[in-house]
């Protein structure tokens, strides 16, 4: 293949990856027009429909979907061997694209990044922070870091820590206007704050654990987030019940901004991990970051 269709296949993955001309016209620093021109050119070359496209969206076909997925595999195994011919100089360099949930952040990449890109200054590190559940594979990060229990079943993972539990907590205020519940099942008579995970349409449904068996309470109140710190802060501010992960709410219970909650329905569940997808060539500078979260000390 010409160096003409490689460059047209990073069009394409490009387009899939952001979802529109325009904002792929822009990371590659060439107009709509010459990004158009590109896409029907290798559709010409493959003799297949490749994105679908509105006025309002593009999407890739199945043909293209497939297409940019293998390339993209493919284009992973050039760049990885072009950082392990720079290793074999001596010094480490490459990418390492990581995805991690917020709180997996902070415990885990936080504190490390700096040192670690100190210590090898010509490995880039990629971080995206957000607690969507994606693929990682599908958009290609090397390495993520999530919830023991929300990782992909054929990931290979490594435990961060034993495990979490969350509790419920609430303001002594709000409290002393709308009492204290017994039982999970009285959260629905409260004003709970909500937490809705990104790209998903319903609300978080509330877990407890009673008698070995876990269940679940559907709550409703009238505040709503998808970052866990900011329903703190509305608890403490008396305006409802939230609930979160002990070891964050346990300094504001300590200051007596907060009161635990339900905690003897409240058990302990898959804490955080570094997890990686299985048989994909992993490079020097993926293996060296790896290694470095894994042998950091804990939280």
């Amino acid at each position: 293949m010409s160096d003409r269709y490689y460059s047209d296949l990073r069009a394409l993955c490009c387009i899939i990856d952001r979802g529109s001309f325009v904002a792929a016209a822009r990371e590659l620093c060439v107009s709509r027009s010459t990004l158009s021109e590109t896409i029907r050119r290798l559709e010409n070359f493959v003799g297949v429909q490749l994105l679908n496209r509105t006025t309002r969206s593009v999407s890739p076909t199945p043909a293209g979907e497939r297409l940019a997925a293998r390339f993209g595999v493919a284009f992973e195994e050039i760049g990885a061997a072009i950082s392990e011919a720079g290793a074999m100089g001596g010094e480490i360099a490459g990418p390492v694209r990581v995805h991690a949930q917020r709180l997996g952040y902070e415990l885990f990449l936080k504190s490390l990044l700096p040192d670690f890109v100190r210590r090898f200054p010509r490995i880039s590190v990629e971080v995206q922070i957000d607690d969507a559940g994606l693929d990682i594979v599908h958009e290609r990060f090397d390495v993520g870091i999530r919830l023991g229990e929300m990782l992909d079943q054929d990931a290979i993972a490594f435990p961060l820590q034993p495990g979490l539990r969350q509790i419920a907590v609430a303001a002594p205020s709000y409290l002393n206007q709308h009492g204290v519940p017994l039982h999970p099942r009285e959260l629905r008579d409260h004003l709970c704050i909500g937490f809705r995970w990104p790209g998903h349409a319903a609300l978080y449904n509330w877990e407890f654990c009673e008698n070995g068996v876990w269940f679940s309470v559907a709550v409703s109140g009238p505040l709503t987030f998808n970052d866990q710190r900011a329903a703190l802060d509305a608890a403490v501010a008396g305006a409802g019940i939230a609930l979160w992960v002990e070891s964050e709410v346990q300094p504001l219970i300590e200051a007596g901004h907060l009161v635990p909650l339900l905690t003897e329905y409240s058990a302990a569940f898959p804490g955080f991990a570094l997890y990686y997808p299985p048989h994909r060539h992993r490079s020097t500078a993926v293996k060296t970051f790896i290694a470095a979260v894994r042998g950091a000390k804990k939280p």
